[in-house]
Order: C-alpha cells, then structure tokens, then sequence
C-alpha cells in the first residue's frame, strides 16, 4: 500500500478530487493548510506575524492506494493541478507498513 501526499493551488482542488474520484478512489483527506517561506507562492504569498514570514494558502489531500493505482493517481494530480506557475505544489509517495482499524483494533501489516 501507498500514501499519496499532495499540496496544491486552492483553485485546482476541485478538479483535482474530481478527477481522483473518476479514477476510482472514493475516500481521501482534504484539508486547508498554509505553505511558508519557499513553498509559497510568489504571486500570492502574504506575510504573517504568527508564522513572521510569508506562507500562501494551499489544499493538501491525502490519500492511501495500492502499488497498481499509483502511477495513475500520482499522474491525475499532477496533470490537473498543474499552471506551469510557481507554487503548483508538491506530490509525496510513502510505505504504508501497518494499518490498525481503531473500531476494532484489528492489525494489518502490509508487506
């Protein structure tokens, strides 16, 4: 299994989970989340006195697949979160190694 890690432009959001979901996947994590210093965007940064320095904001969506969906899941949000712009965003690609159901304790290892 595989965890898909992705930070993208807010305008690209919807797309993007719509498109993952044309794809087959039918749950994922989407949250609002800040990108600071050179992860921000140059064009729409803003500065801010709690993080004192500038951050722009970003969605991140993650979601976990097997090894088979990845590369076209990988490639659905590359291609419809991409501007060409500074500040498209980053994918990250992670291991899973265990999977504990918290219902019912129940333990998957993944191998």
């Amino acid at each position: 299994m595989k965890e898909i890690k992705a930070y993208i432009r807010h305008e690209k959001a919807e797309i993007v989970i719509r498109k993952l979901e044309e794809a087959g996947i039918s749950g994922m994590t989407v949250l609002d989340a800040n990108a600071l210093a050179n992860w921000a965007d140059e064009v729409s940064f803003s500065y801010s006195i709690k993080y004192v320095q500038k951050y722009s904001s970003v969605v991140k969506i993650e979601l976990i697949c097997n090894k088979e969906q990845l590369d076209t899941l990988v490639n659905v949000i590359a291609k419809y979160g991409h501007t060409g712009q500074s500040g498209d965003g980053w994918i990250f690609v992670s291991d899973i190694e265990k999977a504990v159901r918290i219902k019912t304790g129940e333990i998957n290892v993944i191998k």
